[in-house]
This record gives C-alpha cells, structure tokens and sequence, in this order.
C-alpha cells in the first residue's frame, strides 16, 4: 500500500513533465496525455508485482516507447492502403534529415573532430571517454588518475574549443 502511495506521489509530482516529453514525440497534446495515462497503469500494474528500483526513469522509458510505438501506428494507418493523404503524411514524415541539412551535419561533424585533434592530449582523452564514450566524470577521473573537479575542467576547455571552432564556421 505504502508502495502504492508513493508511486502515485512520484506521478502527480512528474505529470506535467511526462506530458511535455510525450508531446515532444507524438507531437499532439492530446495524444501525449493518453500516453502518459497509459505509462500510468503499465507501470502501477507492474510495480504491484516487483519493486522498481528507478520508477522515474522507468515512468520516462514506458512513455518514450508507446509513444514511439503510437507515432509509428499512426503512421502506417495514413499510409496503408490506396489512398494518400500527402499533408498528412508529410506531418508525420521520417525523422531523417534533409539532404542539405545531411550536408551540414556532416560539416559540423568534421570541424569538431578536427577541432578535438587540436586537444592536448590529457583534454582530448577526457572529453572523448566523457562525451563520445559517456563515461560519467568519476569514472574518467579514476581512469586518467586526476580529480574530479580538473577532470571536469580539462572536459569544458575541450568543448569550449570545440563550440568555438563551430562558431567560426558561421
């Protein structure tokens, strides 16, 4: 019961959040408030059984994936049979890029590599095994034998260097 209680706490307190995320995928305020309701009893259904050791994150997990799945249904739905709805369809188009936005990407992509071989290396290794690798910056300390807080600070240098490098560009 105390379970419960809390699980339902942790959901009014992060609604409005869940929400906010949904209607960042479906893209619908409406669609995300039924997502959100549907996460509510998947997951209270769930945490009835077994104890959720991270029920937020678990909540976050639950509302991405029936959104997704929700968005991709929709999708088939216009696009099945003879008829084609093309404004409709082109709302829910593909999440890939356009060719010239591609174009770009990829530029970007190359200046920040460029910009991160022009690291000295101990800064170089740090943002690389923080933010390529997503190692949080205990474990990067620990591997490269600093202290957190100058591990934290070789990171930000490097990607100082790199946002500038991007700026340059433009």
């Amino acid at each position: 019961m105390r379970r419960e209680r809390e699980l339902l706490a942790l959901y009014i307190a992060h609604r409005g959040a869940l929400v906010s995320y949904a209607n960042g995928i479906v893209q619908d305020h409406a669609r995300a408030e039924d997502v959100v309701q549907e996460a509510w009893e998947r997951v209270s259904a769930i945490a009835q059984h077994q104890s959720l050791s991270e029920p937020l994150r678990y909540f976050y997990r639950v509302v991405r994936n029936l959104a997704l799945d929700g968005r991709r249904a929709r999708k088939r739905e216009l696009l099945r049979g003879d008829r084609f709805l093309p404004d409709i369809a082109e709302s829910v188009a593909d999440d890939a890029p356009s060719p010239e936005a591609e174009t770009s990407l990829r530029e970007e992509l190359r200046i920040v590599l460029e910009s991160m071989a022009e690291l000295p290396e101990r800064t170089r290794l740090a943002l690389t095994l923080h933010t390529v690798e997503g190692l949080k910056l205990r474990v990067v300390a620990e591997r490269m034998g600093l202290s957190v807080s100058y591990t934290q600070q070789l990171v930000a240098e490097g990607k100082l260097h790199c946002i500038k490098r991007l700026l340059r560009r433009r």
